[in-house]
């Protein structure tokens, strides 16, 4: 297993955590699409998905100008269990009465 310390970090960021729940939704998505859905800046939101692919939850891949990205089918069984408990914590964003806009450094 990765370690612990990374993963957690990686999943400490609300944005990242809906990030994540995105790709469980879609096979990939752009980072364009990330920004659109979750109302974040561009270089914001690489640096968060810099993040979740460091800590191993994600895969990348060029499409043009753009980068897409997919959930990683090969991560340890361990992490894709604090991932799924994680996320089952809290409430997905579209059930909140509002998103909250992430001005916040990316770390």
């Amino acid at each position: 297993m990765p370690d612990l310390d990374m993963l957690l970090a990686a999943l400490a960021h609300p944005t990242r955590r809906s990030a994540l729940r995105l790709l469980q939704q879609h096979a990939e998505l752009c980072l364009c699409e990330f920004m659109a859905r979750l109302d974040v800046g561009q270089s914001t939101m690489s640096r968060h998905m810099t993040t979740l692919k460091e800590a191993g939850f994600v895969r990348d891949r060029r499409d043009a100008q753009w980068v897409r990205y997919r959930l990683n089918p090969h991560i340890d069984a361990a992490a894709e269990q604090i991932v799924r408990a994680v996320l089952a914590v809290e409430p997905a964003d579209d059930a909140r009465p509002e998103m909250v806009r992430d001005d916040r450094s990316a770390a």
